[in-house]
């Protein structure tokens, strides 16, 4: 359109994840190139973005919608699952309808009189900070005086409890059976390797490490947990050198439940 009104199209349901644009575009580039790597080149991303972003896609879905393929003389591939084709279709389907729904729309507030009702157009989107967003269902609430506890299943047999205060559960209408995201940051993250000290953090979720990536002063840590779900830390990079990790390792990822933020759509 060449009118003022400029969209950004988000696909979404009730309980389900946000997918948009740019994601899709990354999404097709993958199914083309049958490679992160190569389709980041594709849609203007470094290696690392392209990487993150299907880290958060795969996360936030129920089931995987990229699926990388290690090994190789020329090394990994990645192929989209038939959860992607049918989000990347459903994407269009619902994208071309929009199209067809704001040329009409811009004729109509063309009108003077409807001028005022333009602000109302703008929608707000959630964005964080928090590195990682992990998707789920809840399963059980224990309330509490002041906190309740919240169990969340991931899917894949993984779960996540998290303390919120009871304000919070009932401002966010929390109850068994609603999805919720889970918003922990990298830096509430710690890491340890199997058979290490006894904790009292309730998250204690094993899995492998995928990628670290070094800094002058920090390490992040890229983990798989299971269910093509990956979870990040950030730690020193001395910690990091002396926990020696290195892709492949197995791995424990912890994180209290009180650093877990929940969010709802």
């Amino acid at each position: 359109m060449s009118g003022w009104i400029e969209t950004s199209f988000v696909l979404q349901r009730p309980g389900r994840p946000r997918v948009e644009a740019e994601r899709v575009a990354l999404l097709e580039a993958i199914d083309r190139h049958g490679s992160i790597s190569a389709a980041a080149k594709r849609v203007g991303l470094s290696y690392k973005g392209a990487w993150d972003a299907v880290m958060a896609l795969n996360n936030l879905f129920d089931r995987p919608l990229v699926e990388a393929r290690p090994g190789g003389r020329r090394g990994g591939g990645a192929v989209l699952t038939e959860a992607g084709h049918a989000v990347v279709a459903a994407f269009h389907r619902a994208s071309a309808e929009l199209s067809s729904f704001m040329d009409r729309l811009e004729a109509q507030l063309a009108d003077p009189a409807l001028a005022a009702a333009r602000p109302l157009l703008w929608g707000l989107s959630l964005r964080s900070s928090a590195r990682n967003a992990l998707r789920g269902t809840v399963t059980s609430i224990r309330p509490g005086a002041v906190n309740d506890q919240v169990v969340l299943d991931l899917g894949g047999g993984i779960e996540m409890v998290a303390v919120i205060t009871c304000e919070s559960t009932a401002k966010l209408g929390l109850q068994p059976g609603i999805g919720a995201l889970a918003l922990i940051k990298s830096s509430n993250v710690m890491i340890m390797a199997p058979g290490g000290p006894r904790l009292s953090a309730r998250n204690q979720l094993p899995g492998t490490v995928a990628r670290r990536i070094d800094g002058p002063v920090s390490s992040e840590i890229v983990m798989n947990i299971g269910g093509g779900k990956t979870m990040v830390a950030v730690i020193t990079r001395t910690g990091a050198d002396d926990l020696a990790f290195v892709a492949g390792d197995p791995v424990i990822a912890v994180v209290k439940a009180s650093s877990i933020i929940l969010a709802v759509e």
